[in-house]
């Protein structure tokens, strides 16, 4: 009795281990046809979950197949009628196909029952997505422009700019242009910055730079992640600094002062790390090289600012106002930093002495009264900006109360 039962359980597992594969056959047969595209799909799931087949390349390989040659079918469609295909259809194709055949290639290469490879299968995978990789950049195009941009145009455009870099790709001859590699990995950022994921994000912006990408924005928006990543996790602070550092050193070298951005990362670096004389040598250096620079001026401000070299901080600020180049944050940063330091004059100020009296008049004149000229060209350069009418209100209020 237990023999025969033994018997059983074996020819149950071959039976079940048939089906499955039967499965697979029967979803190889469906292939190609729009209208079985559901049943070939439900056929090859059933085979992902049975474990005698779930670790089969073939059960992979056709669930790829199957969402490949939905998309050829719509290809040749779209060339007669475009009307009568969907593109997000078609992408979502792409994006099957490549996963499922991604899962196939390593699964090919483990040896079967008889020690032997399948080095078939990886080629013909290998040919499939080199013949469609151009395909994947149209996708993130379409995804994107239908506003699903994460995870689906992020994934079409990193799969794209990726593929020749992919391991199972080596040995193949896939040259794609860089410049529209660039352009990939820099949507992708776009994406992935859109959907919120700003790890994977700084890391596309990354990839676009490396491949020589010439927008300064991959820069910007690259640092901008790694903002958001210290903002949002304390832990990533020491990290995020760094990898700040490190876009912003690139972007100087790359664009110089065409974008102040960079040189204003740096500097704040170096003062975040202590380094504040490091970041006065760095800043005069380039005053030197260019002496009509305002934001130039209201950086090495700032760093005085944080030495708590105050005279130093205000004649710079107050060179940089002067200057017709001078940005809407440098006047109000010159102007909280006169307006404070002509509070503090006042407030040192004591008695009734013809030497007080002076010293009140020069801080009327020359900081508070200062300070309101800056403000009042600020506001008319950025009227809603609520920070500004808070220190424009603290001043009018000295100048009425102080000096009444």
């Amino acid at each position: 009795m237990k023999k025969l039962m033994t018997f059983a359980l074996c020819f149950a597992a071959i039976g079940s281990m048939s089906a499955q594969k039967a499965n697979v056959e029967a979803a190889k047969k469906l292939s190609g046809k729009p209208d079985k595209i559901e049943e070939a799909r439900s056929l090859i799931n059933e085979a992902m979950q049975n474990p005698e087949t779930a670790n089969d390349a073939q059960t992979y390989f056709i669930a790829g197949k199957i969402e490949f040659d939905a998309f050829d079918k719509d290809l040749t469609n779209s060339m007669i009628n475009p009307a009568s295909v969907d593109n997000i259809k078609m992408g979502q194709n792409l994006l099957n196909g490549y996963n499922n055949y991604v899962k196939a290639i390593p699964l090919a290469a483990v040896p079967n029952e008889k020690g032997k490879v399948d080095t078939k299968t990886p080629k013909t995978i290998v040919s499939s997505l080199k013949g469609h990789v151009n395909d994947y950049f149209k996708a993130g195009a379409d995804f994107f422009n239908a506003q699903k941009v994460y995870p689906e145009a992020y994934e079409c455009f990193m799969i794209y700019a990726d593929m020749p870099e992919q391991e199972f790709m080596q040995g193949e001859k896939l040259e794609l242009p860089e410049a529209d590699r660039g352009t990939a990995y820099f949507n992708a950022g776009l994406a992935a910055y859109s959907g919120n994921e700003i790890y994977k994000s700084a890391d596309a912006f990354r990839k676009a730079r490396g491949v020589g990408y010439e927008d300064k924005q991959a820069y910007i928006y690259e640092i901008a992640c790694w903002q958001a990543a210290a903002q949002r996790d304390s832990t990533m602070v020491e990290t995020a600094q760094q990898k700040i550092m490190e876009v912003a050193d690139a972007g100087y070298q790359k664009f110089g002062m065409d974008e102040p951005l960079f040189i204003n990362n740096i500097v704040n670096f170096l003062v975040a790390d202590g380094k504040n004389d490091e970041a006065v040598a760095k800043v005069t250096e380039l005053i030197a090289a260019n002496p009509d620079n305002a934001g130039l001026y209201g950086l090495r401000g700032f760093v005085y600012d944080r030495m708590d070299k105050d005279d130093e901080s205000v004649a710079d600020y107050r060179k940089a106002v002067s200057l017709d180049n001078v940005d809407f944050e440098t006047l109000k940063n010159a102007g909280k930093k006169i307006y404070r330091v002509g509070a503090n004059k006042f407030n040192a100020i004591e008695g009734n002495s013809e030497e007080a009296r002076a010293a009140r008049l020069d801080a009327k004149t020359n900081y508070f009264e200062a300070a309101k000229k800056i403000t009042d060209k600020a506001k008319a350069m950025n009227s809603n900006d609520s920070d500004l009418d808070y220190l424009i209100e603290s001043i009018d209020y000295a100048l009425t109360t102080f000096f009444n």
